[in-house]
């Protein structure tokens, strides 16, 4: 588990990526957002951060610690335009924090927190076990796009009750590893876990 865990869930979140935007990709090319320059740039810049999560997990399975470093690098670049082109789509596309749906409104937390993770991330880099634990929290905060769109796919399934399950499924299965490797769960860990459900509960009251 250890070896692992982190390459399986970065295969794992771009999967689901992939699943969630099939139709930009494959299904329906025609639609208006794909002729949208914001909304190409941005999707653009998301699967390319995946694509490096994959990467980078890939060759620190393989103890390529060296090709880790120098993709690094080129992965906090990627990271600063998640944040830049994300926070441009929220104030293109939503009028107001009144017009945002219940759902939605936490992502502007979460991207804030994403940011803030990233750049601790690359404070820490020397560290590993925080750095790591930064960089996968901070993902973790952007899945509901990822969430609702791939799930919605299913006949039947109750978004409601879906989404918080498997959202919720990931942060315990970085407690699992924890516990497995460190034998207790890491402090990024479950204050991470803790500042999720604040910024639900902050974003439905007010």
């Amino acid at each position: 588990m250890r070896k692992y865990y982190f390459s399986v869930i970065s295969i794992v979140v771009l999967l689901l990526s992939l699943l969630a935007f099939s139709d930009n990709l494959i299904t329906d090319v025609g639609q208006e957002s794909n002729h949208d320059p914001k909304f190409v740039i941005h999707g653009i810049i998301l699967l390319l951060w995946m694509v490096i999560f994959v990467i980078q997990t890939t060759f620190i399975r393989k103890d390529n610690l060296e090709a880790h470093k120098k993709l690094g690098i080129a992965g906090m670049i990627v990271a600063a335009g998640v944040v830049i082109s994300t926070f441009y789509i929220f104030i293109a596309t939503y009028k107001g924090w009144g017009n945002l749906a219940f759902y939605a409104r936490p992502n502007r937390f979460f991207m804030v927190s994403f940011a803030v993770l990233i750049f601790a991330a690359y404070k820490y880099r020397k560290i590993p076990e925080k750095h790591k634990r930064l960089i996968l929290v901070a993902i973790f905060y952007m899945l509901e796009p990822i969430l609702s769109r791939s799930l919605d796919m299913f006949v039947d399934v109750n978004l409601l009750i879906s989404i918080p399950l498997v959202w919720n499924a990931f942060f315990i299965s970085l407690f699992v590893y924890d516990w497995v490797t460190i034998r207790k769960v890491h402090f990024i860990s479950y204050m991470g876990f803790i500042w999720f459900y604040a910024v639900w509960v902050i974003s439905f009251l007010t």
